[in-house]
């Protein structure tokens, strides 16, 4: 059975594109944002729920990475990129993205939530600063350079380090060996760390095995929190939908169990038809509720480049792409996507993390192909390749013959 959670509540992101509209404007508000990344994070559901057993990733981190990348996009790159992330085309989305992790900064209150984005660039590679003072602005993102022509290897230990640092070294690793090679130009990341403590915490001492069904029916034993007490409640047609808030109120976890005797599945297909809204806004009221809730504990990580493909932006990936909004060239194109989360839930509480890279490689230069016209005289020889022996040598001075 897969479980239907994220490090938080979903937390949304978005991109960029131009200067950030006035201080005052309505676009200040982060709903652009969280709009873009609630609908991403249905789409990539629908495609990453095909696997098998758990599942977990962080939307927010994703659109985060994915949305400084866009910022340098330009022309039909940038609008398959804009429909595949559900990012909209216009500055005011900046500016929304700006206002929401002030926004997520005031929620987390009681708890901890830190977000860092940083980029790397090639050394003596210039990039223009149109670009550069945009994601610092919009992302808080600084620019540092690494050699990647020379040491690859090198930079790809000084990125991986940089997200394990900025997660408690819960993401160890982000780049996996080869996806930092000498043609990186640039290198883009995003980490989010989380930490909340329950508004009501359980008592361990009612922790205890209980039966919980997998998908094929089979029962496993899991480690049961159980508490009773006032909480925001609803209910679809497909699901029971429970908010479980942290201290502080500002963030919760929003749990969806599909009805006795129904699939997730269907679950699944709701929000494949409808997003996330349909559940997410359904704990209305609180009401007296007793809870039974598994400890756990996962992991997950994804390379994406195939998938966000297939979704819809084949043409950042190829040399086609248009990133030109990043150096004034049509040099770059994204080379690979890598994204890494982990959560562990208990009774106090729950501690995340999860951070998402972005490598961006000069692309394939197109050469004229060399001409071999042989229309003169020329000599010839049939040999051994192994041994180098000439077994026939010649030369054609007119190929009608003799």
């Amino acid at each position: 059975m897969r479980m239907l959670f994220y490090p938080c509540i979903a937390i949304p992101v978005f991109a960029i594109h131009a200067a950030l509209p006035a201080h005052g404007e309505d676009a200040e508000e982060p709903q652009a944002a969280v709009q873009a990344v609630n609908a991403f994070a249905s789409d990539l559901y629908g495609v990453l729920a095909a696997q098998q057993g758990n599942l977990l990733y962080s939307p927010y981190s994703l659109s985060s990475a994915l949305g400084m990348t866009y910022a340098g996009a330009k022309g039909e790159t940038a609008c398959e990129m804009a429909r595949t992330l559900s990012f909209a085309e216009d500055a005011a989305l900046h500016a929304s993205f700006k206002r929401l992790e002030t926004a997520l900064n005031e929620s987390a209150d009681e708890c901890t939530l830190e977000i860092a984005n940083a980029l790397w660039a090639q050394e003596g590679y210039a990039f223009l600063d149109s670009y550069t003072d945009l994601v610092a602005q919009a992302y808080d993102a600084g620019l540092d350079t690494l050699d990647f022509e020379s040491d690859p290897e090198g930079a790809r230990e000084t990125i991986n380090a940089w997200v394990a640092s900025r997660t408690n070294d819960l993401i160890q690793d982000l780049f996996p060996p080869g996806a930092i090679d000498p043609l990186t130009r640039l290198a883009l990341a995003n980490a989010v760390y989380f930490k909340g403590a329950w508004l009501a915490p359980f008592d361990a001492g009612l922790t205890k095995d209980a039966p919980f069904r997998l998908a094929d029916g089979e029962t496993v034993d899991a480690k049961m929190m159980q508490r009773t007490g006032p909480y925001r409640y609803g209910e679809t047609e497909e699901a029971q939908v429970l908010e479980l808030p942290y201290a502080g109120e500002g963030l919760a976890m929003t749990v969806v169990l599909p009805r006795a005797g129904r699939p997730l599945a269907d679950v699944e297909q709701r929000i494949a038809d409808d997003g996330l809204a349909v559940f997410l806004e359904a704990p209305r009221r609180a009401i007296e509720v007793r809870v039974a809730f598994p400890r756990f504990k996962m992991a997950a990580g994804f390379s994406l480049a195939q998938t966000l493909a297939r979704m819809g932006m084949p043409l950042a990936f190829s040399d086609a792409a248009d990133f030109s909004g990043m150096t004034g060239r049509d040099d770059l194109k994204i080379s690979a996507v890598e994204h890494k989360a982990c959560i562990d839930v208990t009774e106090e509480g729950t501690e995340a993390a999860a951070a998402t890279g972005v490598s961006m490689i000069v692309k394939t230069i197109a050469r004229e192909p060399k001409v071999f016209r042989a229309d003169r005289p020329f000599v010839f020889a049939i040999r051994d390749r192994a041994s180098g022996a000439v077994l026939f040598l010649g030369r054609v001075m007119d190929p009608r013959g003799d």
